[in-house]
């Protein structure tokens, strides 16, 4: 039903996800016969999840807003092109570390609605321009908006080794800014040349985020994305500074343009900063407890940005109310499916699904489920709730390692956000496009099926 309202009616995720619900419900209370109690238990477990979330939204929106009407965002995209003139570069600069960042620091399709207007200012088209976005939001997406894919979307079911296993199984992550790279060249002339000048730069580039973010989750899942995007532009500034891995030639069609207002970089430099310290005090002080809830700390450190800041009253009231308005719908959706999947899981639906799952292939299989799932609700963490249940409870009677299963899922549900209707339409709609759905997804379609495919094998190869 959510499949047909949403692609064929072409209703809203609002409305597909809440006639769901109210079907699952129907027939969860009529057919499944399941008891009042156990209903209200499984609805209260829904929306307490779904507050949560909601709460990461909100922080997140109301810390971006905040970033970008101080003009901290136009800064920092100029700091970052001004490392290289040559516009391959900046792309991946731009579509993969300063994506994989966001998504560290907010998620929830944030990083492709933000990066897409700016390489539309680099001067991509912009079906281009947010095919790249959307190829930019998948490898960080495993860790989320500071762990919250493991962290809500597991809950329970999650251990220590889950988050180290999807490190490992993410590492065929590289390979995407060699996927942006292809796309970005497209109809370009002498685009082999162009291509393969540039190569060695995208691996490196792919390199330089998934080994450190890696051994960053030893750390904590939270900061994987966040430190592994800083220590990766590190690394690259370095290799900029040393012309290794750089193409022969550089090819500069669009010059940056500078910021009206350009910040000096220790302001741009400063709310990230806070967020990084804040985040890790609250891991340390609060990390096992409910309290611990990034999107306060997302709240905190905009409000701190603006002591650092010539203060503006309203700016705090404008924000909020965009946080507001902007977190509200996906709070809807999110609600309705974390519901929906919680009636489930108390029918015996868990077990028939759960057998169809059981295959020794079920390691391939499950990167594709977790795409399956970020495709319908533009989430890697809804995604994890929808499904994780299903896999593990196959995975049990196959005798298969859960971690690795739960990891693959994981990985899975990153990759599909390449392909994410939500994230797709809300793209769109910051670039000014109108019904390029299927040309979007001819874009990116490509790309996340050899990730997925990739990451199937290793699942197969590694889990017996």
């Amino acid at each position: 039903m959510f499949l047909l309202l949403l692609l064929w009616q072409k209703k809203s995720l609002v409305l597909a996800s809440g006639a769901s619900l109210v079907l699952m419900a129907l027939i969860a209370v009529f057919y499944w016969r399941i008891l009042p109690g156990a209903f209200l238990s499984a609805s209260t477990k829904g929306l307490t999840t779904a507050f949560e979330i909601f709460l990461i939204i909100f922080g997140a929106v109301f810390f971006l807003e905040i970033l970008k009407k101080k003009g901290i965002i136009e800064s920092i995209c100029f700091y970052l092109e001004s490392f290289s003139k040559d516009y391959r570069l900046q792309v991946i600069l731009l579509a993969w570390f300063f994506e994989n960042f966001l998504e560290g620091i907010a998620g929830f399709g944030t990083p492709a609605a933000i990066v897409a207007p700016l390489l539309i200012g680099m001067g991509l088209s912009p079906l281009k321009a947010v095919t790249l976005a959307l190829l930019g939001n998948s490898t960080a997406g495993v860790f989320g908006a500071a762990g919250t894919p493991i962290h809500l979307g597991f809950a329970e079911l999650a251990n220590s080794s889950v988050a180290v296993n999807a490190a490992r199984f993410n590492l065929v992550g590289l390979l995407v800014p060699v996927f942006m790279l292809w796309v970005l060249l497209a109809g370009q002339p002498e685009k082999r040349k162009q291509f393969f000048e540039a190569l060695p730069f995208a691996l490196w580039s792919g390199i330089v985020f998934v080994v450190p973010a890696y051994f960053l989750v030893f750390i904590g899942q939270e900061f994987a994305s966040i430190l592994g995007s800083i220590v990766g532009l590190v690394l690259i500034f370095l290799t900029l500074r040393l012309k290794i891995f750089l193409p022969r030639i550089e090819r500069d069609p669009h010059p940056a343009q500078k910021p009206a207002d350009l910040l000096p970089l220790i302001r741009v430099i400063f709310p990230y900063f806070i967020f990084i310290i804040l985040l890790f005090l609250g891991k340390i002080f609060f990390g096992t407890s409910k309290l611990f809830n990034p999107g306060i700390i997302f709240i905190l450190s905009g409000l701190l940005t603006l002591v650092f800041f010539p203060r503006m009253p309203k700016l705090i009231a404008v924000s909020f109310k965009e946080a507001w308005q902007r977190s509200r719908s996906p709070f809807l959706v999110i609600a309705a499916m974390s519901v929906l999947v919680q009636i489930l899981l108390k029918t015996p639906s868990l077990i028939v699904i759960s057998q169809r799952l059981e295959t020794r292939f079920l390691p391939f299989l499950t990167p594709f489920i977790g795409a399956f799932g970020a495709f319908l609700t533009g989430s890697v963490t809804l995604s994890n709730i929808m499904f994780a249940n299903f896999l593990a409870t196959a995975g049990r009677f196959l005798q298969m390692d859960l971690a690795k299963i739960l990891a693959l899922q994981l990985v899975g549900a990153a990759a599909g956000n390449m392909i994410a209707l939500a994230d797709i339409l809300a793209a769109e709609s910051v670039a000014g496009l109108k019904n390029q759905e299927q040309s979007i997804l001819k874009g990116v379609l490509g790309p996340c099926l050899i990730y997925l495919v990739l990451a199937g094998i290793i699942g197969l190869l590694v889990i017996s």
